[in-house]
């Protein structure tokens, strides 16, 4: 039987895991060399590495005519902090966007004309799905990322889950209201804009 291979994700761990062990600096042929001890390939650490680096898990610089790379685990955890900090923020820009789409949904009803009203509301309903779908896949990454996070983490779990559950149920608003309005038949809504029977609040 074959040797299943190391994830991608895996592979960032490991890598990342090596630096904050030896808290050293590396440039790419030395890395290169270490990656097959840690099962990476050696034709895939710099692809590896670039994608830490592009995250900011890794800080790299050149220093004469040689690039080297390292991460320290305690800039890896302000790191993981900003990141938390910048998904809160994005969750009251999206908070915003849906006052703002409750109050276009609001005028479409007293002042438009019904063709104008259903463009309109259906493409915010489109930005309000994938918004919802974007919170519901950041916070289960922040809720299944580094115990050492986990109570800051679960405090913005809780703000990220509560706002994608207010996006899920703008959704269901915007769903009755062109089913009413439009005569638009439920099923035929949901096969438009993709929407599944799982999709639902999140627990």
């Amino acid at each position: 039987m074959s040797r299943k291979g190391v994830s991608a994700e895996e592979k960032r761990k490991r890598l990342e895991k090596h630096f904050h062990e030896t808290s050293d600096f590396f440039q790419l042929k030395e890395l290169e060399k270490i990656g097959p001890k840690k099962g990476i390939v050696a034709q895939s650490v710099k692809e590896v590495l670039t994608g830490l680096v592009d995250d900011g898990l890794v800080t790299t610089d050149k220093i004469g005519n040689s690039t080297y790379f390292w991460s320290f685990p305690s800039a890896a955890v302000q790191n993981k902090r900003n990141k938390l900090e910048d998904l809160k923020k994005q969750v009251e820009q999206e908070e915003e966007k849906k006052m703002m789409l409750e109050d276009a949904i609001t005028a479409a009803k007293i002042g438009r004309e019904p063709s104008d009203e259903r463009e309109s509301v259906l493409k915010e309903l489109q930005q309000a799905q994938e918004t919802q779908r974007a919170l519901a896949i950041a916070l289960q990454e922040y809720k299944d990322n580094d115990p050492a996070m986990f109570a800051v983490k679960e405090k913005a779990a809780v703000v990220a889950k509560e706002a994608a559950n207010r996006w899920t149920e703008n959704v269901w608003t915007i769903q009755s209201y062109c089913v009413n309005k439009f005569g638009m038949e439920r099923q035929m809504f949901n096969q438009s804009f993709g929407i599944d029977d799982e999709f639902d609040t999140l627990p």
